[in-house]
């Protein structure tokens, strides 16, 4: 994992090369999704920069979230029916979803699976992004007893 001055280099050189400063408030949002990668919502995140910056608004979270986003820094997690989600693990990697906590854990895959992947695509197609979740609960819950 990066340390804090990597991370705030590396949104720094982000930013700049897409044409946008680095505000305060980017660089908050940043370090908190980074302090705590448990794929947090929007809300989350901002519950927890506002302990931070007290006055940042919702608008300016999501707002922030979206530069990010567009910037290559942190990638947004959509689960069907349920609030989009950022990650910054930024390696090819899986998602599995427990359906018994609604915890995301990230899933390493094996470095050619991108590429067998593509090869299941039609012939003249090539994907753009791939996004693969796994459901479930954890295997000493398999009734999702609480």
């Amino acid at each position: 994992m990066p340390t804090h001055a990597e991370s705030q280099e590396a949104l720094v050189q982000r930013l700049t090369n897409s044409g946008l400063r680095p505000t305060p408030q980017r660089e908050v949002v940043f370090k908190v999704i980074l302090e705590k990668r448990d794929h947090p919502t929007a809300d989350e995140i901002f519950a927890r920069v506002k302990a931070e910056m007290p006055t940042i608004s919702l608008a300016t979270v999501y707002n922030c979230l979206e530069t990010l986003v567009q910037c290559g820094l942190v990638r947004q997690v959509n689960l069907e029916r349920a609030p989009t989600r950022y990650c910054p693990n930024l390696h090819q990697h899986a998602h599995f979803h427990d359906e018994t906590t609604g915890e995301i854990h990230d899933i390493d895959l094996p470095n050619d699976t991108m590429r067998l992947l593509h090869e299941l695509l039609p012939a003249g197609f090539d994907a753009s992004t791939v996004e693969l979740t796994f459901r479930g609960r954890a295997a000493d819950n398999p009734h999702g007893i609480n």
